[in-house]
């Protein structure tokens, strides 16, 4: 566990910012619950995810789109009875950030209602604008690029995104865009590890990578993933820590060791 928390021992963007200055990496994992959330944290990850993730994996939807705002309320105020120390980052799921009006609302509503400390949406042409107005309301947001699962039957599937010199210009292009207009974090997800080291070389803020290789500033799992109970097959880009350990804290403990010792992702949980 990192020793850079605020004096209250919470971790903040600010400590992210911290980590990411000092060269030190940083783990993330998603929760949906108070007990597993209480799992986590003890383990010493900093950054916990109430991810729409959950409505594949709790509710047992084949995508995450149907999942509300009502349903990201409710896991992200149980998650938060079970955190003293770790940041709460939460989704705004499918449609419920169409418009900035929209946006501020749901992100208010998450904030009040859920006790997030990040908000989370997934990036388009239409959310710089987005980012803009949450930063001038003082939300903290973190920009998802990359694979983009709200985005599913558009792209066509779950593809790595950024393979040719096009769109990985344009990526990098939204990442520094997206700084400027103040984004907080920004995850990448299924990127070809050289693009995501491009990216996280290139912004000041943190970044947080999913199956985009091991240099990025942080990394996130689906926590049923490394715990080898979510439905169907594992993707590749995860690992399970079950294997091997004695309890599921034991298996948390190591995911975050490997990512702080950078022995995690290795390069066959990553893209070229």
């Amino acid at each position: 566990m990192s020793s850079q928390a605020t004096p209250t021992g919470r971790v903040t963007v600010k400590t992210l910012r911290k980590y990411k200055a000092g060269g030190e990496k940083f783990s993330s994992l998603t929760a949906y619950d108070a007990s597993f959330a209480a799992v986590v944290e003890e383990a010493g990850v900093d950054v916990i995810l109430v991810g729409d993730s959950l409505g594949m994996v709790v509710q047992g939807e084949e995508t995450t789109i149907p999942v509300t705002v009502d349903d990201m309320i409710y896991h992200s105020r149980i998650v938060r009875r079970g955190l003293q120390r770790a940041m709460l980052m939460v989704d705004l799921p499918f449609m419920s950030y169409s418009t900035p009006e929209q946006a501020l609302h749901n992100a208010a509503r998450l904030m009040k209602e859920g006790g997030a400390e990040v908000i989370k949406l997934e990036w388009g042409e239409l959310q710089l604008d987005m980012v803009r107005r949450f930063t001038e309301c003082g939300i903290p947001v973190c920009a998802h690029l990359g694979l983009t699962p709200q985005a599913y039957f558009k792209m066509g599937g779950y593809r790595v995104q950024g393979r040719d010199d096009v769109t990985a210009e344009h990526m990098l292009a939204d990442a520094k865009a997206l700084e400027e207009a103040g984004a907080d974090i920004l995850l990448l997800e299924c990127v070809p590890s050289a693009l995501a080291r491009m990216i996280t070389e290139s912004v000041s803020v943190p970044v947080i990578g999913i199956g985009a290789g091991a240099d990025t500033d942080g990394q996130i799992l689906v926590l049923y993933d490394i715990l080898d109970i979510a439905p169907g097959k594992r993707t590749r880009f995860s690992k399970n820590y079950m294997e091997g350990s004695g309890s599921i804290l034991e298996a948390i403990r190591r995911y975050d060791e490997e990512v702080r010792a950078r022995t995690f992702p290795a390069p066959e949980h990553s893209f070229e």
